[in-house]
């Protein structure tokens, strides 16, 4: 299952993202912010990269704070995933998670 997820490309991703956080009132401008703290990427990369997420993260600036994110995402603490690839992934659907849920970019981005 994880080698599927990990040849996902983040051109499919990035649409499911978008559509979780418009259905809740927040806009693809709010998703970029956190997106691009996260990964280091620029809006456009974001919105344009055809990139497999192995490849995608790998290659990403991934954000010092990062490691500050806790929680559970898919029932799983984020803190505790041991494969470094499949806890940056959960990295971005959390910090997705919590702007759906109503929370601040700022308080996001850490």
């Amino acid at each position: 299952m994880s080698e599927r997820v990990f040849q996902l490309s983040f051109s499919k991703l990035y649409p499911l993202y978008l559509q979780k956080v418009t259905r809740k009132a927040r806009t693809q401008a709010e998703l970029d912010a956190v997106l691009t703290w996260l990964t280091g990427y620029a809006a456009e990369t974001l919105h344009t990269s055809d990139l497999p997420l192995r490849e995608f993260l790998a290659q990403a600036a991934i954000a010092p704070n990062a490691a500050l994110i806790t929680g559970v995402i898919c029932g799983v603490r984020v803190e505790t995933i041991a494969d470094p690839l499949m806890r940056k992934i959960r990295y971005m659907d959390k910090v997705v998670d919590e702007l759906a849920k109503g929370k601040p970019v700022a308080a996001i981005q850490r």
